[in-house]
């Protein structure tokens, strides 16, 4: 590889950083599984104390600009985990990007290669933290924060957390613990929404509680169940709750789609099985991008909009976004509104064609990015066929050469890309205009992390019962 390409000049910065950077050792040894269970209860009880701690200092602003991207972010207002994984996400999508895009070239079969990557990849994550802890805290609580040293003690506060989730994250990746902690920590985050909104005793704006099931309790009791089928504000119902069940049973049922092309070992002689193309290739990914994407638009606009269009008369700003003066988080105008789910079936009856705007918006701007996605994260057919020959199977009937088993691939991941693309866009959009519990993107990022917690559990289970064929379906 050429000197002075920025591979290279990775590599070099790596070789020169990693001494320096703090690092948690793999175990020397598999754990049993029982106890990485155990390390992913202890780190994931630090993650949600850590979200019960005020920041020190901050005065919590009225609105919350950022409550739409919480569920992706796994944070929590005012709090330690205020930037959630939003820095390790962040620096882990632009990195993959670089990758699959060939402007970083590492090749993952060389463990060491492998290690590199990821070695730069935290180094960008370090340089994340410190960009979005600073421009956070000067743009959300700066202007509340008459002491300078108030301000810095925030901005302290928030780099130290968001390392210490980056390490929490790297404990369980590292074998301590299953699975990665950023799924760990969004599946937490979700499960705990949907739990407040079942069983939360709090009053509510409409005299009951917030949680469907005490508020049904008590309206039974009362003689009076008819508005528990339907609530006002946002608040959970009957009707959420059947939504929300209905979403995660569509979901379950598509994860199961796929379409299955036999492959047969050249290594191991007998050895068949298949190759399964899945109705969500894709996963969540592109609803994670396009979410963030839209997050960040949201709330640029509304950090300008108060110095540029404070009364919503500027024409241009106007045809961007408009806000409300008595509410700067809540969009009433412009691309923006269109952009922005309106949450709860009450509030999508007033405008219903803000409702279909933004689901039509959420399916074209999801298959874009599922496009570019398989694309860009090493899915294509070309790079999904040199992943089978490297891995030392070929599809019978076929000879063992890229073209061939391209052009057999070609024929159904462009075709599932888009329909999976387009249902994962429709039932997120859907899901978030009718108001279902943990929101649409929220159920959507449980769903697919509770099935692959369950798969890893089942490898778990067959590395222990049957080595070899444990160690096999590892490396696929």
């Amino acid at each position: 590889m050429a000197e002075g390409t920025l591979t290279s000049i990775i590599r070099k910065m790596v070789f020169k950083a990693e001494p320096y950077l703090p690092q948690v050792p793999k175990p020397k040894k598999k754990i049993p599984l029982q106890t990485r269970l155990l390390w992913c209860g202890v780190c994931l009880l630090i993650y949600m104390v850590m979200g019960q701690t005020p920041l020190f200092g901050a005065t919590a602003p009225e609105f919350d600009f950022l409550a739409f991207a919480r569920v992706i972010f796994a944070s929590q207002q005012g709090t330690l985990i205020e930037l959630g994984i939003g820095p390790i996400v962040t620096a882990g999508l632009l990195m993959q990007l670089l990758r699959g895009s060939d402007i970083l070239k590492f090749d993952f079969k060389k463990p060491e290669e492998r290690g590199i990557f990821q070695t730069a990849t935290k180094m960008v994550t370090y340089i994340v933290i410190i960009a979005e802890s600073i421009v956070y805290a000067v743009a959300v609580y700066g202007g509340a924060t008459t002491e300078p040293y108030v301000l810095y003690v925030i901005i302290g506060q928030l780099m130290v957390a968001s390392v210490m989730i980056m390490f929490l994250d790297e404990l369980i990746q590292k074998g301590w613990g299953l699975g990665s902690g950023i799924s760990l920590f969004i599946m937490a985050g979700v499960a705990q929404q949907i739990l407040w909104s079942l069983f939360s005793p709090l009053p509510a704006g409409d005299g009951g509680m917030i949680g469907i099931i005490p508020y049904a309790v008590e309206s039974a009791i009362c003689g009076d169940i008819a508005n528990v089928f339907f609530r006002s504000n946002q608040l959970p119902s009957i009707f959420g709750l059947c939504l929300t069940a209905g979403i995660i049973l569509i979901l379950v049922f598509t994860q199961g789609m796929k379409i299955e092309i036999p492959i047969v070992s050249t290594k191991y002689r007998g050895f068949q099985a298949v190759y399964p193309i899945k109705m969500m290739y894709v996963s969540n990914i592109p609803v994670i991008v396009a979410s963030a994407l839209t997050a960040n638009a949201v709330f640029v606009f509304q950090m300008i909009w108060p110095t540029f269009n404070p009364r919503n008369n500027n024409f241009f700003v106007n045809f961007i976004a408009q806000f409300d003066p008595t509410s700067p988080s809540t969009p009433v105008g412009g691309l923006i509104y269109y952009v922005t789910p309106p949450r709860g079936l009450d509030v999508a009856a007033l405008d219903p064609m803000r409702g279909v705007g933004y689901v039509l918006f959420l399916i074209g701007i999801v298959v874009v990015f599922g496009k570019l996605w398989v694309e860009l994260g090493g899915l294509s057919p070309k790079s999904a066929a040199q992943n089978l020959l490297d891995a030392d199977v070929q599809i019978p009937g076929f000879r063992r050469s890229n073209k061939p088993v391209e052009a057999l691939l070609n024929k159904y991941i462009p075709s599932v890309t888009i329909i999976g693309s387009c249902i994962l866009g429709l039932l997120a959009g859907v899901s978030d205009v009718l108001g279902v519990f943990g929101s649409g993107i929220g159920i959507l990022l449980m769903v697919d992390i509770m099935i692959n917690y369950y798969t890893q559990l089942v490898r778990e289970q067959v590395e222990v019962v049957m080595p070899r064929l444990g160690a096999i379906l590892g490396r696929k």
